[in-house]
């Protein structure tokens, strides 16, 4: 019997210890957020997407107003062109205006698709998509007549759009 309990004790002792422990994992879920944490979130996405927002009408508006002055003197240049009062110089100088306007276009459209896209992608914005959806399509018209050297008509064009993300602003901040 001697033999035996120290046979048992001598295989308790040697056998890894992970035999008797449990053979089941915890596993720890990560608990839901509570709705302070959620209604926190919230928010913070929310002001994020009006900074996005108020980003895109300042530097729309700032390119609307410096257009002015650019198309006024690219217009005078077509014209004076058309008379031969322009140096060869002056016209290819004229055309690098011309691609200027029209690559600065294609990157508020590009800006605005990424927005669209943010807002339609996050759950915390997606009520304001619907306000926010067709800013970019406005953008891209606003491309299409500058590539057509419809510049006036481009810079009507993007006045809607700024107007469209004003109000979508607003919409946010209620």
């Amino acid at each position: 019997m001697k033999r035996i309990a120290i046979t048992l004790l001598a295989t308790l002792l040697l056998a890894p210890s992970s035999a008797f422990g449990q053979t089941r994992s915890r596993s720890s879920k990560p608990k839901p957020p509570t709705a302070a944490q959620q209604t926190q979130r919230t928010t913070q996405v929310r002001t994020q997407g009006a900074q996005q927002i108020a980003e895109q009408i300042k530097n729309v508006a700032k390119f609307t107003y410096l257009m002015g002055s650019i198309t006024s003197t690219i217009a005078a240049v077509d014209e004076a062109a058309k008379k031969n009062e322009v140096s060869q110089a002056g016209v290819q100088q004229n055309e690098q205006r011309k691609a200027t306007v029209k690559s600065s276009f294609r990157g508020f459209r590009e800006g605005l698709d990424k927005l669209e896209i943010d807002f339609r992608s996050t759950p915390e914005l997606q009520p304001y998509y619907i306000k926010l959806a067709g800013v970019a399509s406005g953008a891209a018209s606003a491309e299409e007549q500058a590539n057509a050297n419809q510049f006036d008509a481009a810079g009507r064009t993007l006045l809607n759009v700024i107007n469209r993300l004003a109000d979508v602003l607003v919409i946010m901040r209620q």
